[in-house]
């Protein structure tokens, strides 16, 4: 009887529903459009970028604290309906060696069309050099109060971190699947799976959008260019923009300006109502300029 409920499962998994999307791109000019999509489950992937346990910044620890709860109910429900979630906290790998999730990455066979440069960074694609960048991160987008970020740096190393690089795993408030989920920062091993299970469409989730989210060698730069359906969740994601740097705006206004910037010249955004219902997560104020 196992066998048949296994084969139950299978069938239900390949039979689920479409989600139903409306994909927000923009005009250069900034004029917002949309289009409706259907996204086949088994031929989806969710990417979590970056959501890790700690940061440099406090701000950001607090903001992605807030958010997290949210991002894992979405990733709970992508799973339920067959979507395969790809667990991606760079530079953290070492707590998942051995366990099945980093294992399935890792035995993905290589793909023929593996893209050039795919293991590397993506600073730019051509279309971005239409448009000026809209904000400056120069500074590394803290926007933490002097003070806090001080007694924030001195908690870190009192715990024998690197106050500038202190993670070590994902934040584990988003539960990982060892039966269905991959575990990997490695922009090969995520295109070897996507190929693998043929893959098309890609939502992108976690942090930071100007930064790793667009960049990382398995971000949105890299998906789109190379021609996968890629996607932003816009409301589960949040940047590194400090508001006393160009274009001065409050954070999450900095957070909007370069979502638009991507929806102009890189990929598609959807928000999390689309398959959670309800709103779209909204962040609460957290460090008292916005």
């Amino acid at each position: 009887m196992s066998w048949m409920i296994a084969l139950t499962a299978v069938l239900n998994i390949s039979a689920a529903d479409p989600f139903h999307l409306t994909l927000r791109t923009r005009t250069l000019e900034g004029t917002a459009k949309e289009r409706a999509e259907e996204w086949d489950p088994a031929a989806t992937a969710v990417i979590v970028c970056d959501m890790w346990d700690l940061h440099h910044c406090l701000n950001a620890v607090r903001r992605e604290t807030e958010m997290a709860p949210r991002v894992n109910e979405f990733l709970v429900k992508c799973r339920d309906k067959g979507v395969l979630i790809i667990h991606a906290p760079s530079s953290c790998m070492t707590p998942y060696v051995g366990t099945p999730a980093r294992k399935r990455a890792q035995s993905a066979p290589k793909a023929a069309n593996l893209p050039n440069g795919i293991d590397g960074w993506c600073k730019s694609i051509p279309t971005e050099e239409k448009l000026k960048y809209p904000i400056d991160q120069t500074d590394g987008g803290e926007d933490d109060d002097p003070v806090e970020h001080a007694a924030w740096a001195a908690e870190l190393k009192a715990k024998g971190l690197n106050p500038r690089a202190p993670w070590t795993r994902q934040i584990d408030v988003l539960k990982i699947d060892q039966e269905r989920d991959a575990i990997s920062d490695s922009g090969v091993e995520i295109w070897n799976l996507l190929e693998e299970r043929k893959i098309r469409n890609v939502a992108l989730v976690g942090v930071h959008v100007n930064m790793c989210v667009a960049g990382r060698p398995f971000g949105l730069r890299q998906l789109s260019k190379n021609g996968k359906n890629a996607v932003l969740v816009r409301d589960l994601t949040d940047s590194m923009y400090n508001p006393a740097r160009a274009p001065m705006v409050s954070h999450q206004e900095g957070t909007r300006l370069f979502i638009e910037h991507l929806e102009k010249v890189v990929c598609p955004t959807v928000t999390s109502d689309q398959v959670l219902g309800g709103k779209p997560f909204a962040f609460k104020p957290v460090t008292g300029k916005d």
